[in-house]
């Protein structure tokens, strides 16, 4: 028996649907269209399957081409089930974490100039359990510094589509990061004076989904 055209986009739609319910992670596009038969168009699909969920209790997003389902953000606020924060992020991790989205690829050296003080090693250890950075190669100059960069997991965190979304430097010095420092003034007025540019071009390798918050002692969720 052979089916129809309609017959098999169902049959498709069914097995991407179960495909991303499935994952306890978001999916690269290119690894869904692997499980499906050549000449499928798996973008089309997705954007089917991305509109019959708008109005449900689940979204289906897409973060830098990786594909999820998402609680609607409408009925977030009445689905924190979050356990208790057992650790947070001290001011130095936080202010780190702004330099490095803002400035990637970026290395200590540079991290710490632009803070003003030295960066103690447990800063960027945390940042690096948590999947929010990675090494993004090494800088060529002398010691061959490591340079870092964010990663989509923080993106994924954030609920930001890509670093574009990032805030400006008015929503971050009323967070109270921008602080009088001189170093740190430097830094605010450098991200002003470039509009906060972000070169995207480079592909940052791959946790719960929250809102982008850059007070100080941000809590670190497990």
């Amino acid at each position: 028996m052979t089916l129809d055209d309609d017959e098999v986009t169902r049959q498709n739609l069914r097995l991407l649907e179960a495909l991303l319910f499935a994952s306890a992670e978001p999916v690269e596009q290119r690894a869904l269209a692997e499980r499906f038969p050549p000449g499928v168009r798996v973008g089309k699909l997705l954007a089917t399957l991305q509109s019959t969920y708008a109005d449900r209790g689940v979204n289906l997003v897409n973060h830098n081409n990786r594909w999820a389902f998402r609680t609607a953000p409408d009925l977030g606020g009445r689905l924190n089930l979050e356990t208790p924060v057992e650790r947070k992020l001290s001011r130095a991790a936080v202010e780190t974490m702004a330099i490095i989205a803002y400035h990637q690829p970026v290395t200590r050296a540079e991290i710490e100039e632009i803070r003003g003080v030295a960066l103690s090693k447990g800063t960027l250890d945390i940042l690096f359990e948590a999947g929010w950075i990675q090494p993004k190669g090494r800088k060529q100059t002398p010691g061959r510094p490591v340079m870092w960069a964010t990663t989509p997991v923080f993106l994924d965190h954030f609920g930001l589509q890509n670093l574009d979304d990032l805030p400006g430097v008015e929503e971050l010095k009323a967070a109270g990061l921008l602080d009088a420092r001189p170093a740190l003034a430097a830094y605010g007025a450098r991200a002003e004076a470039n509009d906060l540019y972000i070169d995207t071009d480079d592909e940052v390798p791959d946790p719960v989904q929250g809102e982008l918050d850059l007070e100080d002692d941000f809590p670190l969720k497990r």
